[in-house]
């Protein structure tokens, strides 16, 4: 039975347990339940805290798991990153009181507060700079200000809470993060995880083909197939089916979700008709 690591609260749970009843697997009911057996797909679910996740997964105690890079990077386990989920996009920058820093080196020697110490470390030693690394749980704005830090280095969305606590942004990204399927090292595996993770990594990427395709079915003259083929070229190839006019075709293809009302209208343009877009709710490329 796989046993698989999801995230039990925070902004990684919600969407990761929508994206497993996506894929068909059984999630808890109950918020406080801690393990879930899927018998059907022979799958074992602990929910944890996302901070321990890739330890988990990386000792080999649990086969796979849901967490973010940022969290996976920062335990320093040996879980390593299978895939990209597409949620839980967020960016890491240094930040300092306005005007006071401008790049990297600039903060040598100074006191840096962060939650993440295992992934800033890191970074800085990479970098060549040497610092003192502060942690803190949350809420780092209010280090410099209280006088624990000289910088912080933290999560970045819009920077308004930044600006607010008087600082700003300086130096080069220190990463770019989002959620990730993890998995255990190699040598702790067996046919059983192997083959287990493989049909959860298919599973998981046809929720994220569903999310951003669907299909488009339209009627187009024979003459003008090739420029309607043109909008839609599909992913290995349209779909093309006769009609009762041997003059017409119907024509089948996924496009991004995204362009759906601009290829409509281009398609109306080129001189399709009848064409209409159905959601994909479950897919396999």
């Amino acid at each position: 039975m796989l046993r698989v690591a999801v995230p039990n609260k925070g902004s990684l749970s919600e969407t990761a347990a929508q994206m497993l009843a996506e894929a068909g697997y059984t999630g808890r009911r109950d918020p406080k339940e801690l393990r879930i057996v899927d018998a059907r797909n022979d799958v074992e679910f602990f929910y944890l805290r996302p901070r321990d996740i890739a330890t988990y997964v990386g000792s080999g105690a649990l086969d796979v798991g849901i967490t973010g890079r940022d969290l996976l990077l920062d335990s320093e386990s040996a879980a390593v990153e299978t895939a990209v989920l597409g949620f839980a996009r967020s960016t890491f920058r240094f930040a300092g009181p306005v005007g006071a820093f401008s790049a990297l080196p600039d903060i040598a020697g100074l006191r840096v507060a962060t939650s993440y110490p295992g992934l800033v470390g890191t970074f800085l030693r990479d970098a060549g700079v040497s610092v003192t690394l502060v942690r803190l749980d949350g809420a780092v704005e209010s280090a410099i200000q209280l006088g624990v830090a000289d910088v912080i280095a933290d999560v970045v969305e819009t920077g308004t809470t930044l600006r607010k606590a008087g600082l700003e942004v300086f130096g080069p990204v220190i990463l770019e993060s989002e959620a990730v399927l993890v998995s255990s090292p190699d040598d702790k595996q067996d046919d059983r995880v192997r083959q287990g993770s493989s049909v959860l990594l298919r599973r998981l990427q046809g929720v994220l083909v569903a999310r951003q395709f669907v299909l488009v079915d339209y009627d187009v003259p024979l003459s003008l197939l090739d420029a309607a083929i043109e909008l839609t070229p599909g992913i290995e190839s349209p779909t093309i089916s006769p009609l009762r006019d041997p003059e017409w075709v119907a024509v089948r293809a996924m496009v991004p979700r995204a362009d759906t009302n601009h290829i409509m209208d281009a398609l109306y343009e080129v001189g399709a008709r009848a064409i209409l877009v159905s959601a994909i709710h479950a897919a396999r490329i």
